[in-house]
Formats: structure tokens, C-alpha cells, sequence
């Protein structure tokens, strides 16, 4: 158990953690695939983006736009079939609609009630703009891999939380699905961290390559933190 007490700030990954991503991911490739003749179970199309995705973050910055398209493309090559434009365009189109959790936007309402609320988040500005209006509700500080530069698991977009928000990371409790992306640079900058280890079809890592990571706290769903929380 955590001291929740002594936290100001929940700092959020975002997709994966609050918005079921894997449901929207499936929902815009799927399509894609089936046109082509491709066919490919749930969780092994999931794998597939989680490898190609972190090849494409691993690199030099380019937009979230351009990483998913790009995504789509190494899919085709994997799977024999060249993307058309409307294909390469699918994903990036789709992620505004990307479903939040059954729970999250009661939990965020809950939490906000006591702690401010910030996304740190692997997206674009524009993409995450349509995603906080699908969820109705405000944070108090949005920090996007764009306005950073760089994509999660680089510490530099810890650091530049740190910097942005102005209070010690002992005051912070960084809140998130992926080990690969947040736990473990959290964990490498000294940050408190909660696993919200949610249902996937990929049991144990999710959408993300597997890494070794011990968080302070796991959670099934962000219900559950607000109960820990007391609230």
C-alpha cells in the first residue's frame, strides 16, 4: 500500500490506462486487414502494433500521426499487402473515438475532487484535444510527446513533467498501464507508480514490448485506485 496523503499529483499515461485502446486499435486495423485477405488473430494483430509502434517512437521524432501510419505500413509489409492512403489513414482518423474504460470517467471525476490531474501522454496535441472532449472532462495539465519531443520510455518526458509542474516527484504518483512505456523510466527517475493492470488480450504487458518493472502498486481498474484513494 501507498500513502496516497502525501500526493498532489496523479501524472496519467493516457491510452491503455484510461482509454481502451486495444478495442480501438482493433476496431480501425480490422477493417483494413479484412479488405486485403489479410487475417490475423486479436492478439497477435496487437503484438504486431506494439512492435512496430515502439520502432517507430524508438527513432527520431515524428508526429503520432506519422508513427500509426507508419505502423499500418510495416503491418502490410509483414502481412504482403501494400496500404492505400485511406489505409495508412485509418488509424490516426480513428484514435479520437478510441473508447474510454467503463470506469474512468467517473474515477477521473473523483480524483480530480482531490489531486490535480495530469496527462503525459504518447499522442499528438490535436489527437489528445479530441480524446479529453470524448471524455467530457478537463485535466490540469496535458503533456504530450509532441510538445516534448519524444516518446515514453525516454525519462526526458518525466523530466519535463517535473519541470512543467513544479512540485517534487515524491508529490507525484505517476498512474498507468504499460511497464514498458511508464513504470519503468518512472521507476528509473524515482517516481511512486501505480500498474493499473487491466483486462488485455495480451495478459501481463499489453499493447507494449515486455519489460521487468516492479510498480508500488497494482490496481485491475482506476475504480479501485479512487477506493484505495478514499474517495
Amino acid at each position: 500500500m501507498i500513502d496516497f496523503d502525501r500526493f498532489t499529483h496523479l501524472t496519467f499515461d493516457c491510452y491503455g490506462t484510461i482509454i481502451d485502446w486495444e478495442a480501438g486499435i482493433l476496431a480501425a486495423v480490422g477493417p483494413v486487414l479484412e479488405r486485403h485477405g489479410a487475417s490475423l488473430g486479436e492478439a497477435e494483430l496487437l503484438q504486431l502494433y506494439a512492435r512496430f509502434e515502439a520502432e517507430q517512437e524508438a527513432g527520431e521524432y515524428k508526429p503520432y500521426r506519422q508513427v500509426l501510419a507508419a505502423v499500418m505500413e510495416s503491418m502490410g509489409t509483414e502481412l504482403g499487402f501494400t496500404p492505400s492512403e485511406a489505409d495508412l489513414l485509418a488509424l490516426p482518423q480513428s484514435v479520437g473515438s478510441w473508447p474510454p474504460f467503463s470506469d474512468s470517467v467517473e474515477a477521473l471525476q473523483r480524483l480530480q475532487m482531490s489531486f490535480e490531474l495530469v496527462i503525459l501522454s504518447n499522442i499528438d496535441d490535436d489527437l489528445f484535444a479530441a480524446t479529453e472532449r470524448l471524455l467530457g472532462l478537463e485535466f490540469d495539465e496535458v503533456i504530450t510527446a509532441q510538445q516534448v519531443g519524444s516518446y515514453k520510455p525516454s525519462t526526458r518526458n518525466f523530466e519535463i513533467a517535473l519541470e512543467r509542474l513544479q512540485v517534487p516527484r515524491e508529490k507525484v504518483l505517476h498512474v498507468a498501464q504499460s511497464l514498458f512505456h511508464d513504470h519503468a523510466p518512472a521507476k528509473e527517475m524515482g517516481f511512486t507508480t501505480a500498474w493499473v493492470n487491466r483486462p488485455s488480450r495480451c495478459p501481463g504487458v499489453g499493447v507494449a514490448p515486455p519489460t521487468r518493472c516492479s510498480p508500488d502498486l497494482e490496481v485491475g481498474d482506476l475504480r479501485s485506485l479512487v477506493q484505495l484513494a478514499g474517495l
